[in-house]
């Protein structure tokens, strides 16, 4: 479950930190700005951001969804996990989430704002969601909108379209969930940073003084996963960055311990519902 901070956070006696926005609620768990009044039910904000940009944990008093028309982003919770974001996609992130983004590709971002009470239509847990042609091309026409738009007029007509329609749309699986036990943090660290890392429960028992089984089952406890999912799920969102970023489908699959390309193939298809060469086009 992902960790909603206390909303009644006492403000902080450090000064707004430069940087931040003014639609930042908090930064680093500490309340940095007002809440955001703008009286309506739904605010766009557009941005780009170059790759390597971070921005560091910080939560708003309005669910936001991140869409990535352009690029690819990596977005965190504290104590959940984190999701992978590629173009034509986005991570709703209930209101008063404590989150983190970093820019892996560079991104053109749409941020679409939806006030508390409308938010609590929706899941009250980070996700990836697919994003349709008529969500997009709502996105990017709301983004024009007067700050005060009409909501009795046109405008407010095509937010509660838009409103409508996410409701409805589907989660993509693009989450690794965070274990919380020490030994399983270490084996979690050293799969996203190595992982071709082939070795087995019985082999990470040995090596952390815990039986094979302890392992198995704090591993499906913490994360709803078994080991053997959790590192394939590693692997797939490591796939989508790389594959993001043009390179070669057999030095991917080499790379993530696969023993051939057909193998990493089947898996990526089996996992996503297209190849890898697919899963970009027509985006």
């Amino acid at each position: 479950m992902t960790k909603n901070i206390e909303k009644r956070t006492q403000p902080s006696n450090k000064a707004t930190p430069s940087e931040a926005p003014r639609h930042w609620l908090t930064l680093n768990g500490q309340t940095i700005n007002d809440s955001d009044n703008v009286a309506r039910r739904m605010v766009v904000h557009s941005d780009a951001h170059d790759s390597g940009f971070y921005a560091p944990f910080h939560s708003h008093d309005r669910g936001q969804l991140l869409f990535i028309s352009e690029g690819l982003i990596q977005v965190s919770a504290q104590g959940s996990g984190y999701w992978v974001v590629p173009p034509q996609r986005a991570v709703w992130i209930p209101p008063y989430v404590e989150h983190d983004a970093l820019t892996v590709h560079t991104v053109k971002i749409h941020n679409v704002y939806i006030t508390e009470e409308i938010s609590q239509n929706f899941p009250n847990h980070c996700q990836v969601v697919t994003i349709t042609p008529l969500m997009r091309q709502l996105i990017l026409t709301m983004a024009t909108f007067d700050m005060l738009y009409d909501e009795r007029g046109p405008d407010g007509r095509l937010v509660s379209v838009f409103l409508d329609q996410l409701k409805t749309t589907p989660e993509v699986p693009l989450h690794l969930p965070q274990p919380s036990s020490p030994a399983l943090k270490t084996i979690a660290n050293t799969l996203r940073t190595e992982p071709s890392d082939k070795r087995s429960m019985d082999d990470w028992g040995s090596e952390l003084g815990l039986s094979a089984r302890t392992l198995a089952r704090r591993f499906r406890n913490e994360t709803n996963m078994t080991f053997g999912q959790w590192r394939q799920q590693a692997r797939l969102l490591e796939a989508i960055s790389r594959i993001a970023n043009n390179e070669p489908i057999a030095n991917i699959a080499l790379d993530l311990g696969y023993d051939s390309q057909s193998a990493f193939i089947s898996m990526f298809r089996k996992a996503l519902g297209r190849t890898p060469g697919q899963y970009f086009q027509g985006e």
